[in-house]
């Protein structure tokens, strides 16, 4: 009996841990996709340089928190949003409006993607 005990603890913690993790990465991606449509909108007004300074912040969480999305996630997942922030970086430098606005989009389609991948959903179970 013993045995089953642990068992369920064990099962108990990583089914906590794995709502946890959830939890976080919805919370984590959508201030990023918040700081990215920010600086949309920065860039729509012309003020290059608040959009990028928005953008920096958004990619400095993502590198801070690089370690821990190496670990938790797949690596093209992780190097996926890498590329897309240095393909957003590109039109900023170049204050390209409708490549920034495509490239900035797909970033964060790809951050709400990657929130929707980590929900424990039967979709995503199946």
């Amino acid at each position: 009996m013993k045995r089953v005990w642990i068992a369920l603890a064990i099962l108990a913690a990583i089914l906590c841990a794995t709502l946890y993790h959830s939890f976080y990465l919805n919370s984590f991606t959508q201030d990023l996709t918040a700081l990215l449509e920010a600086a949309e909108a920065e860039a729509e007004s012309e003020h290059w340089d608040k959009a990028q300074a928005l953008t920096e912040t958004a990619q400095d969480k993502w590198a801070q928190r690089g370690q821990y999305l190496h670990i938790t996630l797949r690596h093209d997942v992780t190097d996926g949003i890498y590329t897309g922030f240095r393909e957003v970086w590109e039109f900023l430098e170049c204050q390209e409006g409708g490549e920034y606005s495509a490239a900035n989009a797909r970033l964060i389609a790809g951050l709400e993607l990657l929130s929707e991948a980590e929900h424990l959903t039967l979709q995503n179970v199946l």
